[in-house]
């Protein structure tokens, strides 16, 4: 019932604000106690709170002008409380937060923070690397499968460069960029070209060569034609035509022929790329169905692994991922890079496609956040040089997922470091050494975006997150978002992650606003996921702009998704909630609100967890609940882009989980019952008659005939047995 952690103070000898970041909770007022080396700074009670979780000043506590010398021990003391003696607190708190008192402890802390920040850490002494080589002649080459959705890509043999250069910076100092464009006029593409060092750093990983690149998917068969723009100058990366055209290499044109697709789904190059339409669900442009997805958000350091070039940890810890149970799942003719490495995460790919799933996550930045162990630069926070080997690798993972049907969920960011705020309380402190540009769009943020898009953007289905937890402000939120919309010309769906809390406060400013197209939803427990969905699918059409509305991180931190009961070490008198809750009220409950579909977060109490999974098998049985919800959609060709949530009709307007109903009026309705029972539905302002049958949502399989009923007025539904049942009514 209490607890004590000590730490060693990193701040450099002064006198500083130290405030206690506590956690409200409903059960009872826990109580606090932090102290330096043998003297106590104080106590604190936290107050009461009527929810769950909740953070704020009035959970908070600063003792004021206390002094502090490195190395000092640090002590925080908790213990639980409990107001009617059955249920206790958590004493859960958030961080110690350390403000400089004084005008000569802010100075200090400027100098330290200027001294751990990047790019400084690994950049070469010398304005350029040596030896030099020469620079290419100008000549491209177009390679890949030259067929309607797949990567095709131009290498230029342009200028020759090192990762490490400074001057001129190859990421930040040449302006590269491709215009494609079909025989017909339209689509044109302007793709943003990288720097490839000898174009093949996957297998070799070089540093330096002559080769650029760009990737198209492209859109049509029949000719398209290239116009390339290659310009040099100090920081002209960022947009195209700045600084001054450089020969031989501006100006290039050229031609190719793209022949029709021949793959088949789930390969999305089936299927065309993923599309913003208007509507609450994304597009496929190629076959012009509509997408639902259901997959994983953990691990959140996936790309954590321990077959990339030059990954490392820096949190002893939190060890790299192998992902060594899924070598099995990889298939003869699968890529692999450097004799053989990479089996593991792409067997992982295989794994989840072949369960039926559609979507994965993942971090792409988080230096000094709960994993450390991902970044995309040549060092941890040299964050204007990137890593043309390691990234390669990346590519060569996600290209192989779209080939097998799997979404891409970009998180760009982590809240630890998205910009100088620690924590929930909004509150900017000193700077944060990872943080790109303190939070700001400047060069090294739209450097960031501009890496990822130019790379992997020609992937057909993802979306770009820009932070998990994400405490950026408004405008912050709106420059970066601004920023990836104008440099992606793929126009990829573009989201925002935040704390439970925090919904109201992030989401309703960006509400209509051009630069978004969806929320990425989190909450604290797993019952209250239909109720969000329908209140932000319902604010968007209010503004608008309809949102693409998703669930990607439900339950409290330590539960999350379970495993399956039966994995080996689940705890037997396990308190979180069961795998059938997660399908009835996240899955189901998310689906029915409208929402465009989920992905399951791994609590840390459990086994394969958000930080240490490298098995997806086990979730497997909820794998199986998910691809039943997403076969059914698309076996019955159920069309959720002319529907929407109807609560109403079934008697729940308040959109409780006692049932759920999706609906386009007249026409087809949709009704969940999660204890299955029977319930009313309102069809007074339909005509006709109307098929009833019935959906296992645990079993999956055929639809289960039941009756047929006339509109007109109200009529009973009655579910074929008991646990969740859904009820297909369709005009006939």
């Amino acid at each position: 019932k209490s607890a004590t952690i000590t730490t060693a103070s990193p701040f450099p000898s002064g006198r500083y604000d130290i405030t206690l970041m506590a956690v409200g909770e409903e059960d009872g007022k826990s109580s606090y106690s932090v102290s330096v080396n043998d003297g106590k700074t104080g106590d604190f009670v936290c107050p009461l709170s009527t929810q769950s979780l909740e953070e704020g000043p009035a959970y908070q506590l600063t003792w004021k002008n206390q002094e502090l010398s490195e190395g000092d021990t640090i002590t925080v003391s908790s213990a639980v409380a409990s107001e009617d003696g059955k249920e206790f607190s958590r004493a859960r708190w958030a961080g110690l937060d350390f403000q400089p008192s004084d005008k000569a402890t802010r100075a200090k802390v400027r100098k330290m923070a200027r001294a751990s920040a990047g790019p400084a850490e690994a950049e070469s002494a010398a304005p350029l690397v040596m030896p030099r080589k020469p620079d290419g002649d100008g000549s491209i080459a177009i390679s890949g499968e030259l067929k309607q959705w797949h990567d095709v890509t131009l290498t230029l043999d342009g200028p020759f460069a090192n990762e490490q250069d400074n001057s001129p910076n190859p990421f930040t100092d040449r302006s590269f960029w491709v215009t494609f464009t079909h025989e017909s006029g339209t689509p044109s593409h302007t793709v943003p070209g990288y720097f490839a060092a000898d174009g093949d750093a996957a297998e070799s990983s070089a540093k330096s060569g002559v080769k650029w690149r760009a990737h198209l998917a492209p859109d049509l068969a029949g000719k398209w034609s290239y116009t390339v723009s290659f310009h040099s100058g100090p920081q002209t990366a960022f947009t195209p035509g700045g600084g001054s055209p450089l020969a031989p290499f501006d100006g290039k044109t050229g031609e190719f022929n793209i022949a029709a697709t021949d793959k088949l789904a789930p390969d999305f190059r089936a299927r065309g790329r993923l599309a913003y339409v208007g509507k609450h669900y994304l597009q496929f442009l190629g076959d012009k169905s509509y997408f639902l997805k259901a997959g994983a958000d953990a691990p959140e350091i996936l790309l954590a692994y321990a077959d990339f070039d030059d990954t490392r940890g820096l949190k002893p810890k939190v060890k790299l991922r192998t992902w060594n149970p899924h070598v099995s799942d990889w298939n003869a003719g699968d890529p692999t890079w450097q004799d053989g490495k990479g089996k593991g995460l792409i067997g992982a790919v295989n794994y989840l496609s072949e369960k039926g799933v559609n979507a994965f996550s993942f971090l792409t930045y988080n230096v000094d956040g709960d994993g450390s162990n991902v970044w995309p630069f040549t060092a941890p926070r040299d964050k204007l040089h990137y890593d043309c080997s390691k990234l390669d690798q990346w590519g060569i993972v996600f290209d192989h997922a779209t080939n097998k049907g799997l979404y891409l969920h970009f998180k760009m960011q982590e809240n630890e470091m998205d910009d100088n705020v620690r924590g929930t309380g909004g509150k900017e402190g000193p700077p944060v050494a990872a943080a790109l540009d303190g939070g700001n769009l400047g060069p090294e943020r739209k450097l960031y975006c501009r890496e990822l898009i130019a790379r992997f953007g020609h992937n057909l289905a993802l979306n770009w997150n820009l932070g998990e937890e994400n405490t950026q402000s408004t405008k912050q939120q709106l420059d970066m978002a601004g920023y990836i919309r104008a440099t992606d010309p793929y126009q990829h769906n573009t989201v925002v992650h935040t704390f439970p809390n925090q919904q109201d406060k992030v989401y309703v400013p960006l509400l209509g606003k051009e630069a978004f197209t969806g929320a990425s939803l989190q909450n604290s427990n797993v019952r209250d996921c239909h109720s969000q969905v329908v209140k932000w699918v319902s604010r968007s059409d209010e503004a608008k702009r309809p949102w693409i509305v998703a669930f990607d991180e439900a339950g409290d931190a330590g539960y999350g998704m379970p495993p399956d009961p039966t994995w080996p070490g689940m705890p037997k008198d396990d308190k979180g909630p069961s795998i059938h809750d997660t399908r009835k009220y996240v899955l189901w409950g998310t689906l029915m609100a409208g929402g465009d579909g989920v992905e399951y977060y791994f609590g840390y109490k459990y086994p394969e967890s958000d930080l240490t999974c490298e098995n997806w098998r086990s979730r497997d049985k909820s794998w199986d609940f998910a691809a039943n919800a997403l076969k059914f959609f698309r076996d019955q060709e159920i069309p959720v882009q002319e529907m929407s949530n109807f609560d109403s009709l079934i008697g729940n307007p308040k959109h409780d989980n006692s049932k759920y109903c999706l609906a386009k009026p007249g026409k087809v309705y949709l009704v969940y019952l999660p204890e299955g029972g029977k319930t009313g539905l309102d069809l007074s302002g339909a005509e006709g008659s109307f098929s009833v049958a019935w959906f296992n949502p645990r079993e999956g399989g055929p639809l289960q005939s039941s009756e047929d009923l006339m509109a007109g007025s109200k009529v009973e539904l009655t579910a074929p047995g008991a646990d969740d049942w859904l009820a297909v009514v369709k005009r006939k």
